[in-house]
């Protein structure tokens, strides 16, 4: 078998070497490196884009989030309601502005959050809820908004995985009050480094976003509020505004590829994503699930297949959050899908030959598996 790795970002570079090459080499000699016309045209660009009035980049996914959870005006005494499975991130924001995270055993087949396990976990401290659209699945929006606007809730979302995404017709981070981005460089919009957007229809929201992200600074060395340094800087927003060009071309290649999975596993012993009605998944992972997937990821790995885990370990059960009190049994949907889940290559310049090596191999695998 032919090595087949689980993300190659040199093979994206390879197609796109000209555009990129020019407009770091013009950032570069430009001088302007912090703010500018570079970002201004990002943010519009992709504001556009995700259809909404603006567009603040910032300088990580969690930043997005911590600085929407700060916009929103959500601290100390608010809980904030999030799915027990994704990326920590998504609680790490919860917590570093000073509120409670809330965990909720997330959908069995989809692993975002439902409006009926949102419910109940509401409480008279709730001030927020963040839905996140895992591994590149819109979560469904409408019976959510509905619960918030019935309770007085903000609704942010966790859009980091999800560039593009789209449900009843709308792009996810468009569907809420804010929509948070990252723009981490395995991204299906990722930069050369870190960054991250919220986005906003509001202006007022928009306007509080740069100031917390700039130094509290309604104009330079006049700070109205006591701010961060959160700022998207140009080089990376001018890389991300070519790549923008591209991504719906490359989230195209991402759903062939994923249904030459769908079609090469069906009749095997493993679990392939779902795809709800009304959802345009845009398979940031391909994620399947088996009882056997340590045993199978193994076997790939001698065969050459790279696979990971997203994620292993659940919220709950890392160490950083035991302050939840929350020990194993507390979310079975969660700890029951981290024991299965096995993310499979997924990058839009992946090969026919390097698809049907993996899907060789799980065959090969469930053949001889005793």
């Amino acid at each position: 078998m032919m090595p087949v790795p689980f993300l190659d970002l040199a093979a994206q570079y390879r197609t796109i070497a000209h555009e990129l090459d020019e407009t770091v080499l013009r950032v570069a000699r430009s001088g302007g490196y912090i703010m500018g016309a570079d970002l201004d045209a990002f943010e519009a660009d992709f504001a556009t884009y995700v259809g909404v009035n603006h567009a603040v980049g910032v300088s990580s996914g969690l930043d997005a989030l911590r600085l929407a959870l700060l916009a929103a005006d959500v601290g100390p005494g608010d809980e904030v309601i999030i799915p027990s499975t994704t990326f920590i991130a998504t609680a790490l924001a919860v917590s570093s502005v000073g509120a409670e995270p809330v965990l909720v055993d997330p959908d069995e087949d989809t692993a975002n959050l439902t409006a009926e396990g949102v419910r109940r976990a509401i409480t008279d401290r709730t001030a927020c809820v963040i839905p996140v659209h895992l591994y590149g699945l819109p979560t469904p929006m409408a019976k959510l908004q509905e619960l918030a606007e019935e309770h007085e809730l903000c609704i942010i979302e966790d859009a980091a995985q999800s560039h593009g995404a789209t449900i009843d017709g709308k792009r996810t981070g468009s569907l809420s009050r804010m929509g948070c981005f990252s723009f981490y460089p395995g991204k299906n919009l990722g930069a050369m480094g870190d960054g991250g957007a919220v986005v906003t229809d509001d202006p007022d929201l928009a306007d509080r976003l740069r100031q917390l992200g700039n130094y509290g600074q309604e104009r330079k060395y006049v700070h109205i509020i006591q701010g961060y340094n959160h700022r998207l800087d140009a080089l990376q927003a001018a890389v991300l505004r070519v790549k923008l060009g591209h991504l719906d071309r490359w989230n195209e290649s991402r759903r062939l590829h994923a249904k030459r999975y769908d079609e090469g596993l069906k009749d095997l012993p493993v679990t392939c994503p779902a795809a709800p009605s009304g959802a345009s998944q845009i398979y940031h992972l391909y994620v399947i699930r088996t009882d056997r997937r340590d045993a199978l990821q193994e076997f790939l790995d001698r065969k050459g297949v790279s696979t990971l885990i997203h994620y292993p370990v659940p919220i709950h059960l890392q160490p950083a959050y035991r302050t939840l009190e929350k020990g194993e049994g507390a979310f079975p949907i969660a700890e029951r899908r981290a024991s299965q889940i096995l993310s499979l290559p997924m990058y839009a310049e992946l090969t026919s030959e390097q698809i049907d090596e993996v899907i060789n191999g799980v065959r090969e695998f469930f053949s001889t598996a005793s």
